[in-house]
């Protein structure tokens, strides 16, 4: 079994300016690279699970998605950073699916694709609903950012340690 931190993506690994899609308006928050780095270290997967009900909404394409995804994925290589996997959910607030957080597809589908140890896991993301999807998934350990001492992901790494 392997132990992994999942990432949600807006207000975690990059600046939330509503609706990233395109490459020029991406920006990595501050201490994510030094975050990342420390994760991978310790052995961790490192699994990003992202809301982008923008698609849904129409505002941008699954290619446009998956474009930036790539972009990203290439960009945190450079820095010797590799993300296992990006899940992702495409639908709108109102279509009511199972893989839009705080309900839990996104996470169980990575779960099971990749042999994780929930109880070894980590979820940080800015919001409770990020919580509440690992939680529904059997991921106890959870970090919301803006909560408590925990100001950006920099800070994750005096929480997780081992």
């Amino acid at each position: 079994m392997h132990k992994a931190v999942f990432l949600d993506r807006d207000g975690v690994i990059n600046i939330d300016k509503a609706y990233v899609y395109k490459i020029e308006d991406f920006e990595f928050c501050e201490g994510v690279f030094e975050a990342l780095r420390h994760f991978q270290k310790l052995g961790y997967l490192l699994i990003v699970v992202t809301n982008q009900s923008g698609i849904g909404r129409g505002y941008y394409s699954e290619e446009a998605f998956q474009i930036l995804s790539a972009w990203m994925k290439q960009e945190l290589l450079h820095v010797n950073i590799e993300i296992d996997a990006i899940y992702h959910c495409p639908h709108a607030p109102e279509v009511g699916c199972e893989c839009r957080k705080p309900k839990s597809r996104m996470f169980q589908k990575a779960i099971h694709d990749f042999d994780i140890d929930v109880s070894a896991s980590w979820m940080i993301g800015d919001k409770e609903t990020d919580s509440e999807a690992a939680l529904g998934a059997g991921v106890k350990n959870t970090i919301v950012l803006g909560k408590r001492n925990v100001k950006s992901i920099l800070d994750t790494i005096n929480i997780i340690k081992n």
